[in-house]
Formats: C-alpha cells, sequence, structure tokens
C-alpha cells in the first residue's frame, strides 16, 4: 500500500480486528460485525526509519496505543468491505500528514502604521474610560 512519496507500507504489516458496530441499524448491527480496526505495529515496522516512526508517534499520539500499535477504526459503512476501505484510506491520509514536514513559519514585524493604530486606539479607549470615571456622578 503506497502512503506517501517513497513510502510503501506492506499488507502483511496490517492487521483488521471487526466487531460490531455501534448506533442504529437494528439487526444490521446487532448481528453483523461491520467495524473495521487497522493495526499497524508502529514500533516494528521494517517499512519506516527511525526518525518516521518518531514522527509518526509524536504527532498521532492519541492513535498509538502502550503496546506501539497505530489504530484507525471505521464504522460509518453498513459493510465489513466499505469500513475496511474507508479505514485503510484513513490510515494512508494519517500518515502521509503526520510525515509532511513543516515549513519553518518566516518571522514578520508589524507595519510602522498598523503600530500606530493599535497605540492610537489604546489611547482612545483610556481616555473613553477616564472619562466615565470622573465628574460624571450627579451632585
Amino acid at each position: 500500500m503506497k502512503v506517501a512519496d517513497g513510502l510503501e507500507i506492506a499488507d502483511d504489516e496490517l492487521a483488521f480486528v471487526t466487531s460490531r458496530s455501534g448506533g442504529p441499524g437494528g439487526q444490521n448491527v446487532n448481528k453483523l460485525e461491520t467495524r473495521v480496526t487497522v493495526r499497524f505495529d508502529l514500533a516494528q515496522s521494517p517499512s519506516l526509519s527511525a526518525e518516521q516512526r518518531a514522527r509518526i508517534a509524536e504527532r498521532l499520539v492519541t492513535r498509538v496505543t502502550r503496546g506501539g500499535f497505530l489504530q484507525v477504526t471505521s464504522q460509518r459503512h453498513r459493510t465489513q468491505a466499505a469500513n475496511r476501505e474507508a479505514a485503510l484510506e484513513r490510515f494512508a491520509e494519517l500518515l502521509a500528514e503526520a510525515l509532511r514536514e513543516e515549513t519553518p513559519r518566516k518571522p514578520t514585524r508589524a507595519t510602522r502604521a498598523a503600530r500606530q493604530r493599535r497605540l492610537d486606539e489604546k489611547k482612545r479607549r483610556g481616555q473613553k474610560k477616564r472619562e466615565r470615571g470622573a465628574g460624571m456622578l450627579p451632585e
């Protein structure tokens, strides 16, 4: 399965666990195991470098179990096959997003006019508050 540029994960590295979906649906929900969870052993995967493992573990910390498995679940569809596809799709999206390098922020400065506008507004606000307080009470 192709995840990102230069990264492919073999199908045998993924484990699928099925269970009963929750929510409304009558007999379909009560009898069939349509929820699919994709489990990926992050720590033992030969497809990932140490740097990639660390980045994924850091960025997807809420989806990684104590045992080091990355889990993605889908129960949106009524069939197991459709949920399996949806879970695989979401898994690939999450990995690609976690491995994408962020562009560093370029520091910027406020313009002189913007700084002056801010100071002017602060002066107006302070003046308004001063006018409220002093000498406004009836004698």
